[in-house]
């Protein structure tokens, strides 16, 4: 069974920085990708970030290039999200994914298998 659990979600000042991490279980080792979403009130979900298994190649929404940093931690079954120069429109829920199947646009909510449940980011003075 698959699962996975986000956290280090909360109320950050604008300029500030946080860590999000997403435990997984379950996903057998032929996964294509993690990824980072997140869903803004009143908006659509959205693609953040995501590390490919194999090769570890690294894709970013342009939204966050330069200020968002993602890693992944094998070891501990652990993707993390390194957020920084945090802004008020950063503020939504922080879902991970991860998608099974290899694809071009591996940033597309359609290519993901599995989700977690989220974690709030609120960007806020």
């Amino acid at each position: 069974q698959v699962q996975l659990v986000e956290s280090g979600g909360g109320l950050v000042q604008p300029g500030g920085s946080l860590r999000l991490s997403c435990a997984h279980s379950g996903v057998t080792l032929d996964y294509y990708a993690i990824g980072w979403f997140r869903q803004a009130p009143g908006k659509e979900r959205e693609g953040v970030s995501c590390i490919t298994n194999n090769d570890g190649v690294i894709y970013y929404a342009d939204s966050v290039k330069g200020r968002f940093t993602i890693s992944r931690d094998d070891a501990k079954n652990t993707v993390y999200l390194e957020m920084n120069s945090l802004k008020p429109e950063d503020t939504a829920v922080y879902y991970c994914a991860a998608a099974y199947t290899p694809a071009q646009d591996i940033l597309k909510l359609r290519r993901y298998d599995y989700w977690g449940q989220g974690t709030q980011v609120t960007v806020s003075s």
